[in-house]
């Protein structure tokens, strides 16, 4: 039972890890859609 008690409090803590860094504009995920943007723009403005 113990086991199965600290899987789901370890569960929970990588959930709520990893909503807390991706999520929101200040997380890793704003940051991606602000480097993919540029990205393309970049490839877009290069002449052949």
């Amino acid at each position: 039972m113990k086991d199965i008690l600290i899987t789901v409090m370890m569960l929970i803590l990588v959930v709520f890890l990893f909503t807390n860094v991706m999520g929101g504009s200040d997380g890793l995920r704003g940051d991606i859609q602000t480097q993919g943007g540029t990205a393309s723009t970049n490839i877009t403005s290069l002449a052949p």
